[in-house]
């Protein structure tokens, strides 16, 4: 994939972002403070702006484009974790081809990026538990489309998998057993993203 399909595909990881608005906030109405699709809406809306003006002369320059406007203007908890992932996975992407190992690293390094700005870990009713198992699906994949939809896959299962565990982080942590039952909006948002990132066309 070339940096400007690489562009291509996240923005419409935006648009599907952007769409999703309603609900990512109903889902954080229901454990955490409501925010958080207003904050998404507001981050993926500068990064649609920043993707379409700068450009992208390697495939992780509109990972850090993205990174970076989410980390500008979403706000919040949310936004400093996303955009840290987005800014984490263009570290390794220095070429002008993205391959299934590169996008696998790539998820590696948004991995470490978050795990480094949170402190969250596998179990801990967060994006992470949609994150962790996409990865390891992508690794057994040596095509990247097949690496991305593998990925995607594992994310919503993860995600959905959050609805049975009781938050340890964040705003709703304070819920204790009330937030089981409830999906985690982290983990939905992730997994958008990554059937956002793996749909061809």
């Amino acid at each position: 994939m070339t940096p400007e399909q690489v562009k291509a595909r996240l923005l419409a990881v935006c648009d599907a972002m952007l769409a999703s608005e309603e609900r990512l906030t109903r889902a954080d109405q229901a454990i955490g403070d409501g925010d958080h699709g207003v904050g998404m809406a507001r981050g993926f809306s500068a990064a649609r702006e920043a993707l379409s003006t700068k450009p992208a002369n390697t495939v992780g320059d509109p990972f850090k484009t993205l990174g970076l406007a989410i980390l500008m203007k979403a706000g919040g908890a949310s936004g400093a974790v996303f955009g840290s992932f987005f800014t984490g996975m263009a570290k390794p992407l220095g070429g002008t081809v993205l391959d299934a190992a590169g996008f696998t690293e790539a998820l590696k390094d948004g991995l470490a990026a978050v795990q480094a700005r949170g402190g969250a870990k596998a179990g801990d009713k967060t994006m992470l538990d949609a994150l962790i198992p996409a990865i390891a699906a992508a690794e057994g994949e040596t095509d990247l489309q097949a690496a991305m939809s593998a990925a995607a896959a594992a994310a919503e299962a993860g995600a959905a998998a959050t609805a049975n565990m009781i938050a340890t982080t964040g705003k709703a942590k304070t819920l204790g057993e009330r937030s089981r039952g409830h999906m985690d909006p982290g983990a939905i948002s992730l997994s958008i993203i990554l059937a956002a990132l793996a749909t061809d066309g």
